[in-house]
């Protein structure tokens, strides 16, 4: 379990804002980039994923260059008695590409890809069967998901 108090220092930020940038580069390229060795950056990243800061690397992918140009945010918000099956019908629904359980009227926020507005009623009414949703389509992000500030 990750630590709540974990202090990074200059490096250790700095090597997280170059792998955010380009999780596959190299050792050796992340050495040169964030000025140390390649042994010394090894260590360090892996001291990094040791305390929980590095979860895993991964890719970015664009949903609609793999034929989902529709994305939908949908608050949800269980009928009563529906909070367990609605959460695992949300987990098993695979147009569901990130999910947040949140406080206040809703109980869920889920971030849907489809490829059609008709895609889209399908998923919806499964999940309507046991919670209200409101639905809004998303006309663009002008922030994608970015590190938060890591210096302070």
């Amino acid at each position: 379990m990750p630590n709540e108090d974990v202090s990074l220092d200059s490096i250790d930020c700095r090597i997280l804002g170059v792998l955010s940038d380009n999780a596959r580069m190299s050792l050796k390229e992340l050495a040169q980039a964030v000025g140390l060795s390649s042994p010394s950056a090894a260590e360090r990243l892996r001291r990094l994923e040791e305390r929980g800061v590095v979860e895993g690397f991964t890719i970015a992918v664009d949903p609609v260059a793999i034929g989902y140009p529709l994305q939908a945010i949908v608050r949800v918000r269980p009928m009563p008695g529906h909070l367990h099956s609605v959460e695992r019908m949300i987990q098993e629904t695979p147009e569901v590409i990130e999910c947040d359980k949140v406080t206040g009227d809703d109980c869920f926020i889920a971030r849907l890809v489809v490829r059609s507005i008709g895609e889209l009623d399908r998923v919806l009414d499964k999940i309507a069967e046991r919670a209200q949703t409101n639905t809004s389509l998303v006309k663009s992000s002008p922030v994608k998901r970015r590190l938060p500030p890591l210096s302070r």
